[in-house]
């Protein structure tokens, strides 16, 4: 098993991207308002560099998100760690997901209810739809 430290600086960097995706930005553009190259966000994103701590400020300033945001479900990792399995939150990387989301968050409350309440039924969930 890797050393806990390479744990939490994934968990740190897929916690990064999922929220630079879901912001819509470029590695590029994330890059550029936080003073670093692309190529540093791509080495923070897959773990292989660690985040400072005066670096992860600017990234949380940049993604309008506290600090302890990138460390949301780090107990799950942890945990998963021994299990060896993926953690639970593995879906939100994906791109298909993220795209999902904000389209859905673009729709106004009642066509999002909708869209919920047909995604359930979709599910065999009927008795979830009110």
């Amino acid at each position: 098993m890797a050393p806990m430290g390479t744990d939490i600086d994934v968990h740190l960097g897929k916690r990064l991207r999922r929220r630079r995706r879901l912001l819509g930005l470029t590695q590029q553009q994330l890059a550029g308002s936080c003073g670093v190259r692309f190529q540093q966000i791509q080495k923070y994103e897959c773990g292989a560099n660690r985040i400072s701590a005066a670096r992860l400020w600017q990234l949380s300033e940049a993604l309008e998100v506290p600090v302890g945001y990138f460390y949301d479900g780090l107990s799950d990792v942890q945990r998963m760690a021994h299990n060896d399995s993926e953690p639970a939150g593995e879906m939100f990387a994906r791109k298909e997901t993220l795209d999902l989301i904000r389209a859905y968050y673009q729709l106004g409350e009642r066509p999002r209810r909708r869209l919920l309440d047909l995604a359930k039924s979709l599910n065999g969930n009927e008795a979830d739809v009110a």
